[in-house]
């Protein structure tokens, strides 16, 4: 009888394994950065399960409120506001956090965290109720204020440069983590027999052009003449117009097959409608660290100096050549 064995294919790395290996490649390394992002996989990990049961219980449609924003609120955006920031409190790393779902900023009551987390806990809630791809979006830096003292509001007022973390989960067909710590881009795939992330697209790079735009033509008459210019010269390429209405589900697309998506200025919205601190900053760094670009159109989205924790932009992100010609048609 033969002593081989019969090959047994690799599960792959998990999410922890892949943390705590990047983690030793730094020698002054505390670990806290590293838990707090397992902190965050775990929330997201229930924010899946209730996703996936979202048509079995009673927590689709609206929870009767608006945000900060305006936004009528649905139940799972509340129930992963709710979520997230309970974690990222239990988890002890992070002082203090703000919200697309919250007013102001929220103090964790963890004094020595070193950590300033901006969220949005569940992004593209029109989607919820027709079960369409919907996301989490996140940025991490560190505090400004001395250790051992409450969260101010310089804290949280930090261009997109000082991000240390950034990343989103992609609630799909299958549900996906994606992040940097400014060494890459990385992305990991649920598996949900074993409860564990699993490295699927290491090292993920964006290609410098693409074929696919991604926009609301239906503010057309709306946008300036140069993004009408660039759209009819998308149209003359045959590009591929591609729009789900869940920003991170349009922006995963393009970052793996290339393309570009825009949420310019429009005459009702002279200042964007996407969020800098929330949305912008985390998808800028990571687009960034995959070889693309993203812009307000006139500067880079990371070099914009915060105002305020709710203050919108526009953007335009993607792939480095779609982007540079978008914003070549609207100086």
């Amino acid at each position: 009888m033969s002593n081989t064995t019969p090959h047994v294919p690799s599960v792959g790395r998990t999410l922890d394994r892949f943390i705590k290996q990047d983690q030793a490649q730094f020698p002054n390394a505390t670990g806290d950065l590293s838990q707090l992002l397992r902190d965050i996989a775990w929330a997201s990990k229930i924010i899946h399960r209730e996703i996936n049961r979202a048509g079995l219980i009673d927590i689709t449609g609206s929870y009767g409120t608006h945000n900060i924003q305006g936004e009528e609120q649905q139940k799972l955006d509340v129930i992963a506001n709710v979520r997230f920031i309970r974690a990222l409190k239990n988890g002890g790393e992070v002082c203090g956090i703000i919200s697309e779902e919250d007013d102001d900023f929220i103090d964790t009551g963890n004094l020595n965290g070193k950590y300033i987390v901006a969220i949005d806990p569940l992004d593209g809630s029109s989607n919820i109720d027709v079960n369409v791809s919907i996301g989490t979006i996140f940025s991490i830096y560190r505090r400004k204020s001395p250790l051992g003292t409450p969260p101010v509001l310089e804290d949280f007022l930090q261009k997109g440069t000082e991000q240390v973390g950034a990343g989103y989960v992609l609630y799909g067909s299958s549900t996906m983590l994606v992040y940097t710590t400014g060494h890459g881009v990385n992305a990991f795939t649920y598996e949900n027999s074993l409860g564990e992330y699993i490295l699927s697209k290491p090292h993920l790079q964006t290609p410098d052009d693409g074929k696919i735009y991604s926009i609301n033509e239906g503010n057309y008459n709306d946008l300036s003449e140069g993004v009408k210019n660039y759209l009819n010269y998308c149209k003359e390429k045959k590009y591929s117009a591609r729009y789900i209405g869940s920003l991170v589900a349009d922006f995963h697309r393009n970052l793996l097959k290339g393309g570009i998506f825009m949420y310019p200025a429009t005459a009702k919205d002279k200042n964007g409608k996407l969020r800098l601190m929330h949305e912008c900053n985390a998808l800028a760094f990571i687009v960034e660290q995959a070889g693309g670009v993203a812009s307000d159109g006139k500067q880079r989205i990371l070099e914009i100096e915060p105002t305020s924790i709710h203050q919108r932009v526009p953007l335009y992100i993607g792939s480095k050549n779609m982007v540079e010609k978008a914003i070549a048609f609207n100086p």
